[in-house]
């Protein structure tokens, strides 16, 4: 018995698997929710409900949902590449530092030369430093692999704990709010620079709209363009790629700085959107999260948004169900991770079969 490589995937496969690893997730958690006593079908209906029934449900979860989307964006294109971007997290943190740096200590200064800065040039530049900051932070690990040979996946991973300490830092320091009664976190926003809401009398705010416009445009240019057919091509494989001719260091820095760019404007997006300031724990683990939602959507940008509100939904319906149920929240972070490791396999069958006879031996 062994594994064989299919000669094409179908479509339907492809669409089946995502479907197939979300129906094992939910499998493998109800044995877990009768392991608590807990009946499977109440525990599951309030989940839904939670996340999905009522005006408040939704509102909550397409805000949950938000930076989701452009993580889940952000590891879709470095993936696409080969470029395995673990660092979503870190550049989040670093995309929203550098927006309150830019926003947070500037906003109502004047510049200097004896004016205030428009709010609305202000706000584009706190979006292009955020974006700039997560960048950077992953166009460094991606020179080091093109260049050095390096894993990305241990650079990238290690800068999420140098971020934070890094935040934790400023936070305690010189961009503490002195106004905070001690609590460790950065002046507030302005409300000039903070983003409309959606919805009145909920925290369902307008960069939901950016999210997802971002995973149209990205859908666009990696399906419409030259560049996309190079991320795609260095994706693939990138030896073939360069002796076609495909730029590999250029694309290898292009998609870094877009992917990093992402993740580092969902942290401004955050901090403009819902919490108008900066914390240590703003993120409950969105970067992490961006990378199932990249396998659940197939790394297929319009793919991440569905798979962006579905595990958005999960993480708040959860808190229903604990408190109808009785059961632990952290069953959500186990739908997640279990997600995850579902979707893994699913893919590998949905690209490989398991062929009982031997193998055939050339003669």
């Amino acid at each position: 018995m062994f594994l064989e490589r299919r000669a094409s995937t179908s479509r339907p496969l492809q669409w089946a698997a995502p479907l197939i690893a979300v129906g094992f997730t939910l499998l493998v958690t109800a044995l877990l929710v009768v392991w608590a006593g807990a009946p499977v079908g109440r525990a599951y209906a309030t989940l839904l409900e939670g996340g999905f029934g009522s005006r408040f449900a939704w509102t909550e979860t397409l805000t949950r949902a938000t930076p989701l989307i452009l993580t889940g964006l952000a590891v879709a294109v470095a993936f696409r590449a080969r470029l395995f971007n673990i660092g979503a997290e870190g550049q989040l943190y670093a995309g929203a530092l550098a927006a309150v740096a830019v926003g947070g200590a500037h906003a109502g200064v004047n510049d200097g030369a004896g004016f205030a800065l428009a709010p609305w040039l202000l706000f584009v530049l706190m979006m292009l430093a955020a974006a700039a900051a997560g960048a950077l932070l992953l166009l460094g690990p991606a020179l080091m692999k093109a260049r050095l040979g390096v894993d990305e996946v241990v650079t990238t991973l290690l800068l999420n704990f140098i971020v934070l300490l890094l935040v934790s830092l400023m936070l305690d320091g010189p961009m503490k709010d002195p106004a905070a009664m001690g609590w460790p976190q950065s002046v507030e926003l302005q409300g000039d620079l903070l983003l409309d809401k959606l919805v009145p009398r909920s925290r369902l705010h307008s960069g939901l709209l950016w999210a997802l416009a971002s995973a149209v445009l990205l859908w666009l240019l990696l399906n419409r363009t030259t560049v996309g057919f190079e991320i795609r091509a260095v994706g693939a494989n990138p030896r073939a790629a360069g002796f076609a001719g495909v730029p590999v260091l250029r694309t290898t820095v292009v998609v870094a700085l877009l992917s990093g760019g992402l993740a580092g404007l969902a942290g401004a997006i955050e901090v403009a959107g819902r919490a108008s300031y900066l914390t240590l724990d703003m993120s409950p683990g969105y970067g992490y999260s961006g990378i199932v939602i990249a396998m659940l959507a197939a790394l297929n940008p319009l793919g991440v948004v569905a798979a962006a509100i579905f595990i958005a939904g999960i993480l708040v319906g959860a808190d229903d169900m604990s408190r109808a149920v009785n059961v632990p929240t952290y069953i959500a972070d186990v739908i997640v991770a279990v997600s995850l490791l579902s979707m893994l396999v699913a893919s590998l069958f949905a690209h490989y079969r398991i062929v009982l006879r031997g193998p055939r031996h050339a003669r």
